[in-house]
């Protein structure tokens, strides 16, 4: 099952796509204890708490919105929503959980193995309707599974994509067909800095951050590597994964990556892009967005959004990051928590909002009127949903990826060979693994 596997593979209904395999789903309690229970099943009426995270994706007013619209259709059900940062979100979940202080969370797609193996959100396999298997994207359902189990509802696939700055490429004789494979990127990038373009051309999220796991994921997956082997173990410091990582080194050593990129999250490679210092990054679907707004961009009209460069198998696999709604196991009104779910995962309510976040279903990609709002996001959606490669699937995965995240940051600054620092990452790892 996917806790074990390297990708989560997507299909896209109309756009070529390799079909998802489809799920199997394995009966079971929706209570998380083994049995219903009507203290926790609650009448489907009451007020539910809902914890959020309050940036990226769906903004605080859309979701404000959301609710609004629910409430008027569901007037028995109150919600009261919580939003918190992105760096608070997984403590809060975590120390709120025993006290059953929220019906609804909002979860990672790291999260879910964390939090099923303690008990902490609700196994809701039951309730997923079979029209489900077929109609959502296949790879968006494994964002909350965990040992074949589906513990919340993904709520919007995301991923990181390819950006350049065509001016850029054109200026030294390229075009986008060179910059299919991350040889070809790593070629042109020496055009535009030999020509004096920018001083330097690659830009990278690579401070001692998750930020640093998802970019080191997407060019492990390139390098057809994978975290984990069959039993759970960590084994990045084999092939691939010392590979990727030498790569990595190499494009710092070799003047193409910016040095700064050891100090930058996502949003510090957007601004070096919209600045016009930088011609090439990967970053999440909002850049290009922020890359078209004249307020904040000085390159606007200039970038192209492509999916992920293929590294030497032919392999270019997104990160997955979406993101999910799941119940928390200790609530009391866990049938109204779910009919919240529902609608708030619903394809109407995600076509709704599909400027800020994209859509779980297939048939959203084929509907003119919901990819025109941001047809070149969408069109290389298409593509980059349909290979995606999961961070560790483990239960402590939190300390995972912080050893992975120093030891990562010791090679890029030259403190280990990329060797040793993935063989102490490993010993690191897998001596903590539950």
């Amino acid at each position: 099952m996917m806790h074990r596997t390297k990708r989560a593979y997507r299909s896209i209904a109309g756009i070529g796509l390799v079909a998802a395999a489809s799920l199997v789903l394995s009966g079971c309690s929706v209570t998380g204890a083994g049995t219903s229970s009507g203290d926790t099943e609650g009448d489907g009426t009451g007020t539910i708490n809902a914890l959020f995270m309050k940036q990226a994706g769906y903004s605080e007013s859309d979701v404000a919105g959301m609710i609004k619209d629910f409430e008027s259709k569901n007037p028995k059900i109150t919600v009261k929503p919580t939003f918190v940062a992105y760096e608070a979100l997984h403590d809060k979940i975590v120390t709120s959980a025993p006290a059953g202080t929220y019906d609804v969370v909002h979860l990672d797609v790291i999260w879910p193995a964390d939090f099923a193996s303690k008990g902490i959100i609700t196994d809701v396999t039951e309730r997923f309707p079979e029209s489900w298997k077929s109609e959502m994207l296949g790879g968006a359902l494994t964002s909350a599974e965990y040992q074949g189990k589906f513990y919340g509802v993904p709520w919007g696939p995301s991923t990181k994509m390819f950006f350049f700055n065509k001016e850029m490429v054109a200026k030294v004789g390229a075009s986008q067909s060179d910059l299919t494979t991350w040889d070809g990127v790593l070629t042109v990038a020496r055009k535009i800095k030999d020509a004096g373009l920018v001083k330097y051309p690659l830009a990278w999220s690579w401070s001692q951050a998750e930020a640093l796991v998802c970019d080191y994921a997407q060019l492990l997956g390139a390098f057809g590597g994978e975290f984990t082997d069959s039993s759970g173990k960590l084994v990045t410091n084999e092939g691939a994964g010392v590979e990727a990582l030498a790569w990595m080194k190499k494009t710092i050593d070799d003047g193409l990556t910016d040095p700064a990129s050891l100090t930058f999250l996502e949003d510090d490679a957007n601004k070096s892009m919209a600045a016009g210092k930088t011609a090439m990054e990967i970053n999440w679907e909002s850049t290009f967005r922020d890359q078209n707004d004249p307020s904040i961009s000085k390159v606007v009209g200039q970038v192209v959004v492509t999916p992920t460069p293929a590294g030497p198998n032919g392999d270019h696999p997104g990160v997955n990051g979406s993101m999910a709604l799941a119940i928390g196991a200790k609530s009391k009104h866990q049938l109204a928590a779910w009919k919240f779910i529902e609608y708030m995962t619903s394809q109407s309510v995600q076509e709704q909002y599909v400027k800020s976040s994209m859509t779980n279903w297939k048939s959203s990609y084929t509907k003119p009127e919901v990819t025109e709002s941001n047809p070149e996001v969408f069109e290389t959606a298409g593509v980059a949903y349909d290979s995606m490669i999961l961070r560790p699937p483990v239960p402590n995965y939190n300390s995972v990826s912080q050893t992975l995240q120093v030891e990562i940051q010791n090679a890029l600054l030259g403190k280990k060979t990329p060797q040793q620092a993935m063989d102490d990452a490993v010993a690191a790892a897998n001596a903590n693994l539950g």
